[in-house]
């Protein structure tokens, strides 16, 4: 039996390292060609979540979440996709929610410590900031392995509106609307087309309610709930959970406009 060439064994030392044989079994382990794949496993999971966004507009932000129904019995407004993180920003999450808890769990913890030591509201981002270099320390260490969750913080502050998005890498990107989970790319391309910096916080919600419902996809999915929260000027620059009467008129608005976009399918079909 003859020895595998050269070229042989290095094609297959590649091979393995590019579908993470060997590599993916620790966080602080890079592949040969600089990947790390427990990462790419953590974002993948994100990849395959319900979907969460948030848009930045005139008067302040508006979060939107896609929470799935798993069980008829569930009570209502059980493990939340949107939370508060402090008075003025909260916190959107698609992935683990075990492990975004955690997640949340230290942006309360950060903000108030902010506050303890300088008496005023974290600024968004700088809390940011703080939650990316704290999702970073767990990529970096082989006892420990990546946030299976990317998270959506918007909020207003003195500079004004802000949102950014931390990935599972310890990244952290400003955005003037942003989309997270399974359904981002859709949702991506429809917060593109909104002009946000003319919108206000009342409109933003009905083209949230719009986008969740468009991306969430009816025949594959089980049945969602809408999470909807905001920080605007209506809510006096406090992070609120949309109050019920305007949820209920913007997911009557987003089943409407999904009805008329079938209706012209079926008319042109």
């Amino acid at each position: 039996t003859h020895a595998p060439s050269t070229q042989t064994a290095q094609t297959n030392f590649f091979t393995m390292a590019s579908i993470g044989t060997g590599y993916d079994l620790s966080c602080s382990t890079f592949s040969p060609d600089g990947r790390i794949f427990q990462i790419e496993y953590a974002s993948k999971a994100v990849e395959n979540s319900s979907t969460s966004i948030a848009l930045r507009v005139k008067d302040g932000v508006v979060l939107a979440a896609e929470k799935l129904i798993h069980a008829q019995m569930m009570i209502p407004e059980s493990n939340r996709r949107i939370d508060g993180v402090d008075s003025s920003c909260g916190l959107a999450i698609s992935g683990l929610i075990a492990d975004s808890r955690q997640l949340i769990a230290r942006s309360r913890n950060e903000a108030a410590s902010y506050k303890s030591t300088y008496g005023d509201n974290i600024p968004v981002r700088i809390l940011a900031t703080r939650i990316a270099s704290y999702v970073h320390a767990y990529t970096l260490y082989s006892s420990v392995r990546p946030f299976g969750c990317a998270s959506i913080l918007a909020g207003v502050d003195k500079d004004g509106p802000a949102v950014f998005v931390i990935e599972p890498s310890g990244v952290s990107w400003g955005f003037h609307a942003a989309a997270v989970g399974k359904g981002r790319q859709t949702a991506k391309t429809e917060l593109e087309k909104l002009k946000l910096e003319e919108m206000t916080c009342r409109e933003a919600l009905k083209e949230a309610a719009r986008i969740i419902a468009l991306v969430h996809d009816d025949t594959k999915d089980k049945p969602f709930e809408l999470e909807l929260a905001w920080v605007c000027e209506e809510s006096n620059n406090k992070y609120e959970r949309v109050p019920t009467d305007l949820h209920t008129e913007a997911m009557k608005s987003a089943e409407g406009t999904l009805d008329e976009m079938d209706d012209e399918d079926d008319f042109d079909n």
